[in-house]
């Protein structure tokens, strides 16, 4: 009876410890946070570190406009446990057919596990009056490239820290500490970038696409024209002529491109203007060494600057 007795203790408790194992991975588990871009991914490691599994689904070569849609990232989203995007309309090309296929009921629009990221920013280029593809790729909610200004990386961050704290309730003093280490170096990193570009205030810059508006506005550029007549809209021979005479006459010689663009026209004006062709990086991994969002502003403000220098 007693042998008896111990088995079915043994046996409870052997239960038990399983039934224990089972509802562990429910609150001590990782995160699996999937993001639309690697600048996200960045900003997600910083905040969460080894409390969670991170993924990109782009590339920071890519055009996060236009992602090939894969069936390896439908298995990605189906796993997710929490989904982080731009927004603005940015991935509307790619992403939100791949959220419905996925069957996540986490990650659907206005699921707890749907995050965008534009909600913490500061938006620029909201149009108004009526839209039309007569525009180009026009965002109606405003420019999606938001994350180039590190004020908005730190509000990202943030909202980021506290959306994991909501979902691991015992981690949160994790979450927020680092947060806290984030925003303290940024803000050290930050005076330091101020500090180097003021005297490239008020520069006169041209861009391929309109990537930069917060970038700019945060470091003082003047962005006076774009290589593409309208977004997303191919250089055309009128439109780079008027460029070419715009520069000339303004005597701007720092033409910006994103990596994922042809260097053929670029190069044609810079070699009618005598400006330089620089080929910036829009996010993080778009060059092996930019492995984190603070080496993104570290690698294109040194170039900037040793450009605009070589110019006066």
């Amino acid at each position: 009876m007693i042998h008896s007795l111990k088995n079915v203790v043994r046996a409870v408790g052997t239960c038990f410890s399983l039934a224990m194992l089972v509802a562990l991975p429910a609150q001590a588990r990782k995160i699996n946070v999937i993001t639309a871009t690697t600048d996200l991914a960045a900003l997600t490691q910083e905040v969460a570190g080894d409390k969670v599994d991170v993924e990109s689904i782009a590339k920071g070569y890519q055009d996060p406009h236009y992602v090939e849609a894969k069936p390896s990232f439908l298995l990605k989203l189906r796993h997710a446990d929490l989904l982080v995007l731009v927004g603005l309309d940015l991935e509307i090309g790619w992403l939100p057919p791949l959220i419905t296929q996925s069957g996540n009921p986490k990650i659907q629009p206005a699921a707890a596990g749907y995050l965008d990221a534009s909600q913490f920013s500061e938006i620029l280029e909201k149009p108004t009056g009526l839209i039309s593809r007569a525009q180009g790729d026009v965002h109606p909610l405003g420019n999606p490239h938001y994350w180039l200004d590190p004020d908005n990386g730190r509000r990202i961050a943030k909202g980021i820290a506290d959306k994991l704290s909501e979902m691991q309730p015992g981690e949160a003093a994790y979450f927020q500490q680092r947060y806290a280490d984030f925003n303290q170096r940024l803000t050290a990193a930050e005076k330091k970038w101020d500090d180097e570009m003021k005297p490239y205030r008020g520069s006169k810059v041209v861009s391929y696409h309109k990537s930069w508006p917060n970038f700019a506005k945060h470091f003082g550029l003047d962005v006076v024209g774009y290589i593409e007549p309208r977004p997303g809209i191919p250089p055309t021979p009128g439109h780079t002529l008027e460029l070419i005479q715009l520069m000339k006459r303004g005597n701007v010689k720092t033409i910006m491109v994103e990596p994922y663009f042809d260097l053929k026209t670029p190069n044609s004006i810079a070699a009618a203007t005598g400006g330089q062709v620089l080929v910036m990086l829009p996010s993080v991994g778009g060059q092996k060494e930019v492995t984190d969002y603070f080496k993104l502003f570290d690698y294109d403000l040194s170039l900037l600057m040793k450009t605009l220098q070589a110019s006066r």
